[in-house]
């Protein structure tokens, strides 16, 4: 228990042995906010409640109950006396037995603005050190570690990183994450949860029963974070929409703040692009195990719907074909099929090929100069995204600049 939780426990034990209750128990929800009423104690306090085995609530003040007034009083003022529970704030003075206290209200609307207070300054705290390129995790991905001698810093923890970078040289290879993580289990590699376990680490990381438990969603999640890997610190790639809820929103990649080179990479650019790619166009075997050529590289030209290939072992090689996945999702979506058969789709692609080859044969300096001028048109959308990132940059540099002159 934290020192908070122990003085209140001391103060409530105080309180009611010297009013003669001493049939008591704790309800205990160490470390979670007062705004949100989904807190295990919370909840079995609730639920003892209701069944009848609790008549009496004692607490220390009002904004240990919570932190949301319409909630606080739909407790306090409508469950409680339907059930015949006595209501106590030692601190507020709030005593339910000899009759309403006018001023609680208040308290509870004043304890809210507190919360909501204290969150807006939380945010602007971290949109600051956000901009200005700390991490804003409170723990660094797996692979990485804080610096011992700067909390601000990661520094790659070797064992850890050495399964990421192997998990890079698969994706190389060319598998998916169902593929990788299959390989990782059998090769009884410790899962990021269990490898923290056997260190004695503090983690968010969900637990799972089997520690090497490998599985696509933990693979899909470290390729996703390849520009970490790649040395970069990516800033505000999620948002909560309210200091009351609790759920993440991802922001689109326009918002994000990207500072690159921040600390030491894990993978190489070519890897790195390997894993970008590689998401970008997800790819997933058949149910034969077996992954399609042109999967993940082909969109429906109506709908937009990616087109996957559909295949059985009693199919013949004529019969397999690629279909719209909106289509299959209902009409809604896309109103019609777009199927291909994989052998016409293969020989339209040989013959343009063929196109191709013969093009460049009879006009090579033409064909040469092409390839050259496509080249320079790449580099320079490339050239110009990073002039926006600069001038971004140099934005955001002078707006922190006004902020600290104040």
């Amino acid at each position: 228990d934290s020192n908070s939780i122990i003085n209140q426990k001391k103060i409530l034990q105080k309180y009611a042995l010297e009013h003669g209750y001493t049939n008591f128990r704790f309800y205990i929800d160490d470390g979670i906010s007062g705004t949100t009423f989904n807190r295990p104690g919370f909840q079995e306090m609730i639920a003892d409640v209701e069944a009848g085995i609790v008549k009496r609530v004692i607490i220390k003040d009002m904004s240990r109950f919570g932190r949301d007034y319409l909630q606080v009083g739909m407790y306090t003022e409508i469950m409680f006396p339907e059930h015949d529970v006595h209501f106590i704030a030692v601190n507020d003075g709030v005593d339910s037995n000899q009759g309403d206290n006018e001023f609680t209200p208040f308290r509870n609307i004043i304890n809210e603005w507190y919360a909501k207070d204290t969150s807006k300054k939380i945010r602007a705290v971290m949109k600051v050190k956000g901009n200005a390129g700390e991490h804003l995790t409170t723990s660094a991905p797996y692979g990485y570690m804080k610096d011992p001698e700067d909390s601000k810093h990661w520094i790659p923890d070797r064992e850890a990183a050495d399964v990421v970078y192997e998990i890079g040289l698969y994706v190389m290879d060319g598998f998916g994450p169902s593929q990788i993580a299959r390989k990782l289990r059998e090769r009884k590699i410790l899962t990021p949860a269990a490898y923290y376990e056997s260190k004695g680490i503090p983690c968010n990381v969900k637990k799972q029963g089997d520690p090497y438990g490998w599985d696509n969603t933990t693979i899909a999640g470290i390729m996703d974070r390849w520009r970490e890997y790649l040395g970069h610190t990516v800033n505000f790639k999620t948002t909560k929409k309210s200091y009351k809820s609790k759920k993440t929103i991802k922001n689109p990649e326009s918002e994000w703040v990207i500072f690159e080179n921040t600390h030491e990479p894990i993978w190489t650019e070519a890897i790195a692009e390997a894993v970008k790619q590689a998401r970008q166009s997800r790819r997933r075997p058949t149910k034969m195990g077996e992954m399609g050529m042109f999967s993940g590289m082909m969109y429906c030209a109506d709908c937009g719907s990616i087109l996957y290939q559909c295949r059985a072992t009693g199919f013949r090689k004529d019969q397999e074909y690629y279909i719209c996945s909106g289509y299959r999702k209902g009409n809604q979506v896309c109103s019609t099929p777009h199927s291909i058969r994989t052998v016409i789709l293969e020989e339209l692609i040989l013959q343009n090929l063929r196109e191709i080859v013969s093009f460049a044969r009879s006009y090579e300096n033409r064909f040469v100069q092409m390839v050259m001028d496509m080249d320079i048109k790449e580099r320079n959308r490339g050239l110009a995204k990073k002039r926006r990132l600069l001038s971004e940059s140099e934005k955001r540099i002078t707006e922190l600049d006004m902020i600290f002159k104040r």
